[in-house]
């Protein structure tokens, strides 16, 4: 019995649906079909670069992990540590080395390196700081590994997801930053926590800058299938508009809390960042809400700015951006969070 090919057309008529949900990346390169062995490279062994190889190399996402760091001694005892753990995890290459080289090859790059803020040091002087360390990062990598896709998590992620797709010289949809997943996951938890349902059967998207201008998609969200506010607004249940936006707010504080009480956030990023390493790698086209170049998207002008989008990612990273629904007043905070990177990315003199 021959196998049916599942597609995106629907009823006798066969209606293409795929372009009315989703808007197609322009200028992108075409899938590369591939049968090797997958490689995945992170770039900086500190708490977060750590916890994302622990995590992608215990949920077998890759079959040779390569680090690289520009200490020598910390860069071996991390290899060291994970590769006397091969007994009790899956069969993994684990290489790492300061130069670039061993990364050759990578299907993914991921950059968690970045300078730390120095006391009464200003965001614009740190900026630069990690813009001059993407300066020594990012062209190696494009050079070793051509055809690999970028996945920037050092901060600020949207600037410098910019900086990286500027010094690479690769097509949009192979550059893109881990932006508001994380946020976006944290939502959910605390909309799940609040109805006491699981945090997997709430669909809601914090989207825009990974900061404090960031946005909180309530007009999306939805449970069970089911769309939150309109249900409340058709049983007639109030709700405080200032409840939903504590709720935004415990989210862009979340950070600041895990770095006060233990000095670092690092485990939450990692399962985030190998989540998004695993809807790539295994060609998932899951939605997630990551830094993207969002000019022309939701009415976001005026430059190359990359910010967070609910997008649909698969084995050749952003295929296509999703079109959510958003109010106006939702659409303009997009719009507003856009000016306030762009601002940052205008200084940069890229």
């Amino acid at each position: 019995m021959p196998n049916n090919e599942s597609g995106s057309s629907l009823g006798p008529g066969g209606l293409d649906l795929t372009n009315t949900f989703f808007k197609p990346i322009l200028n992108s390169d075409p899938p590369i079909p591939s049968n090797r062995c997958t490689k995945v490279s992170v770039i900086g062994v500190g708490n977060v670069g750590m916890a994302i190889a622990q995590t992608i190399l215990t949920q077998d996402i890759a079959d040779e992990i390569a680090l690289v760091d520009a200490k020598p001694d910390k860069l071996r005892g991390e290899m060291l540590d994970l590769q006397h753990a091969a007994a009790f995890l899956p069969r993994t290459r684990i290489t790492a080395s300061v130069d670039y080289a061993v990364t050759a090859g990578s299907d993914l790059c991921i950059v968690t390196a970045g300078a730390r803020q120095n006391p009464g040091e200003s965001r614009l002087n740190l900026l630069q700081r990690n813009v001059a360390l993407f300066r020594h990062i990012i062209p190696p990598l494009a050079k070793s590994s051509p055809d690999a896709i970028l996945l920037i998590v050092s901060n600020p992620v949207d600037v410098l997801t910019y900086v990286a797709w500027k010094l690479s010289g690769f097509p949009v949809n192979r550059v893109l930053g881990s932006g508001t997943n994380l946020d976006s996951s944290r939502f959910r938890f605390l909309i799940a926590d609040h109805l006491d349902v699981n945090a997997q059967d709430v669909q809601a998207f914090i989207v825009g800058e990974h900061g404090d201008s960031s946005v909180a998609l309530w007009s999306s969200i939805s449970v069970g299938g089911i769309p939150v506010l309109s249900f409340l607004e058709k049983q007639q249940i109030a709700y405080e508009k200032q409840t939903l936006e504590d709720i935004h707010q415990t989210v862009v504080g979340s950070a600041y809390e895990v770095i006060a009480l233990k000095g670092y956030t690092s485990w939450a990023i990692g399962y985030s960042v190998a989540n998004l390493a695993y809807t790539i790698l295994r060609d998932q086209r899951k939605i997630h809400p990551v830094t993207v170049l969002a000019r022309g998207f939701y009415g976001v002008e005026g430059g190359d700015v990359f910010l967070s989008l609910p997008a649909l990612l698969g084995r050749n990273g952003v295929v296509a951006v999703t079109n959510v629904h958003m109010t106006d007043e939702e659409s303009e905070k997009l719009q507003k969070s856009a000016k306030t990177i762009l601002e940052m990315q205008s200084q940069l003199g890229l």
